[in-house]
């Protein structure tokens, strides 16, 4: 499975540039390649992004969290979201899941990775747990 130049573009957009807030990824069947399907501005919520993905299908996602410390310092994290629910179709399971290790590979710089079923897992309360 290929990685398309503007996936890792967006990614590199999100963690340097800080023009995005998060970046959903999917994996194009007939190309073989993971391209961008969304992308969320600075200003996007979580819950922006949340809502942005599919009920029952799967996609990869990197979001931008921003946080402050218990030392009052403000801080940002990348975490790395594969998105899997238990609705989505078992082919498409699978193909996310052995495409996983080589598409994150691709993105330098990922500080956190979570797999989630469904959005319990991957909420807001979860991300600040990790970060903190």
């Amino acid at each position: 499975m290929g990685v398309a130049d503007h996936s890792k573009n967006a990614f590199t957009e999100l963690q340097r540039k800080k023009v995005h807030r998060y970046v959903i990824f999917k994996i194009d069947e007939k190309k073989k390649e993971v391209v961008v399907e969304k992308t969320g501005g600075p200003a996007e919520s979580y819950e922006d992004f949340a809502a942005a993905l599919p009920e029952n299908d799967c996609r990869y996602a990197v979001y931008d969290f921003d946080y402050v410390t218990s030392e009052n310092c403000q801080k940002s994290k990348i975490f790395f979201i594969a998105w899997s629910p238990s609705t989505s179709r078992i082919r498409a399971k699978m193909l996310y899941a052995t495409s996983k290790d080589r598409f994150r590979r691709e993105l330098d710089g990922i500080h956190y990775e979570i797999q989630a079923t469904d959005p319990t897992e991957m909420d807001l309360e979860e991300l600040r747990n990790r970060a903190n």
